[in-house]
């Protein structure tokens, strides 16, 4: 490479009126490109392969029974009960890793944009705890709701349902 870059110096350099503005440039593409080849060569290890989520059996180096992760919930569903439309109401659904690895939730996700879902980004080790703080806005909703959150782990199944349920009432005043 560094051969190449005083080639191409001592081409560029030269005092030949041969060598046109075109090649000129031409070269200097290909330098710089070169240059950004190198330059974004990326060797960080810390990002988390997707296929953890993905193929549950390979988020542990030795797929020995028991030690898989575990997500275990406190509990699985929440009835807000009645709300007044417009308001909104959150509930954090708590949970523990009792498997014998650690626990990597990846994402969570709902069954609609009125459903908001925050989760632990950092691996949960075993018998350590965290939540899902899961907001339901219930503006523009009426009557009976019954919303779902997938929370997305490294656990076989890979995924867990998570279910809220509201009665969502108008306010008095209308």
């Amino acid at each position: 490479m560094i051969l190449f870059i005083k080639v191409l110096l001592l081409f560029l350099a030269a005092e030949d009126k041969t060598i046109n503005t075109m090649k000129r440039n031409h070269f200097l593409f290909i330098l710089v490109f070169a240059f950004g080849l190198v330059a974004c060569e990326n060797n960080s290890n810390k990002q988390v392969s997707t296929d953890l989520v993905k193929n549950t059996k390979s988020a542990v180096e030795h797929a020995e029974l028991g030690t898989s992760p575990v997500i275990s919930f406190e509990k699985v569903n929440h009835d807000f009960g009645d709300v007044i439309q417009g308001e909104k109401v959150t509930y954090n659904f708590q949970f523990h890793n009792t498997g014998g690895s650690e626990l990597l939730i990846t994402k969570v996700s709902t069954s609609c944009g009125c459903t908001v879902g925050k989760y632990p980004r950092e691996p949960i080790k075993p018998g350590q705890g965290g939540e899902i703080e899961v907001t339901f806005d219930t503006h523009r909703r009426k009557g009976i709701q019954n919303k779902t959150i997938t929370v997305l782990a490294n656990t076989e199944p890979n995924n867990t349902q998570l279910r809220i349920k509201a009665n969502v009432v108008l306010p008095e005043n209308q």
